[in-house]
């Protein structure tokens, strides 16, 4: 189904499992706003397996209960503001995680188990903060320990992509872990750059990079919908804005200018 970015999010609920993309892998920054203009509620974010500026502001607008990722930053614009403030003042719940390890978990819902066992996370300090974690004997060789961690199905992924047909598959390029993250949702609600004809399937350049339809609900054509993040090698991060957002939100007052500005469709 194809309709306009309010429609996208009017089918995301308050309260849901949301899997989120990192900063490199099309994040639906236009989908992130119109969330916010209906208010969303009481979200619970999975980052796969970082977050960026969408859980900044997602966070800034007190739209988070409870957030799982390996980190949270604006990479080389500084530190996440609202994040930063949300964890010292103890309004979000954080379940702080690795980038391999969240990444098993969508794997192991892709692969229809239960848990996916890994090694690196022997020694780590999270094994005392993670209680779905589980450290068991190999059952191969006794005395080999193993971690387990649970697999997450989540209820809705959501992030952006370059192009759709008008089959309503989504082509991902080589993001092969926004298919991870469709595989192991619910559903999936995706924007994209544009619509072009035909199916991507039918061509042998085009059918590897392909996300089939039967992943995705729905679909928004929204140019530019990740700015001011950048959308691989069609555009870039826009620095200015970046920087912009960096030093408006350093305090919750200015972060607040910045969304209602932003909102009005009058960004910093």
């Amino acid at each position: 189904m194809q309709g306009g970015v309010d429609d996208l999010a009017a089918r995301l609920p308050n309260g849901a499992l949301i899997g989120v993309p990192a900063d490199y892998s099309g994040v639906p920054m236009a989908l992130t706003l119109a969330l916010l203009r209906r208010k969303v509620r009481d979200l619970r974010l999975f980052c796969l397996p970082t977050g960026s500026l969408q859980v900044d502001v997602l966070i800034g607008a007190g739209a988070v209960v409870q957030i799982e990722t390996s980190a949270v930053s604006l990479g080389e614009f500084g530190l996440a503001p609202c994040f930063s403030r949300a964890v010292e003042a103890g309004t979000i719940k954080v379940k702080d995680s690795t980038c391999p390890a969240m990444h098993a978990q969508l794997t192991a819902t892709e692969r229809g188990i239960p848990f996916m066992p890994m090694r690196g996370l022997l020694g780590s300090d999270l094994l005392a903060h993670r209680a779905d974690w589980r450290v068991v004997d190999n059952p191969l060789q006794p005395g080999d320990p193993i971690v387990l961690v649970p697999a997450t199905r989540l209820d809705v992924a959501i992030f952006h992509a370059p192009l759709a047909d008008q089959e309503g598959n989504v082509w991902i390029g080589r993001r092969r872990e926004l298919a991870t993250l469709a595989h192991a949702a619910e559903r999936s609600l995706v924007t994209v750059e544009r619509v072009v004809g035909g199916s991507f399937f039918e061509r042998e350049e085009t059918a590897a990079g392909a996300l089939s339809s039967l992943y995705v609900e729905a679909i928004a054509t929204v140019p530019q919908g990740a700015w001011p993040l950048g959308l691989g090698d069609r555009y870039p991060v826009d620095g200015a804005a970046m920087r912009a957002y960096a030093k408006a939100a350093r305090t919750a007052a200015g972060f607040r200018t910045w969304l209602d500005g932003t909102l009005a469709g009058v960004p910093a």
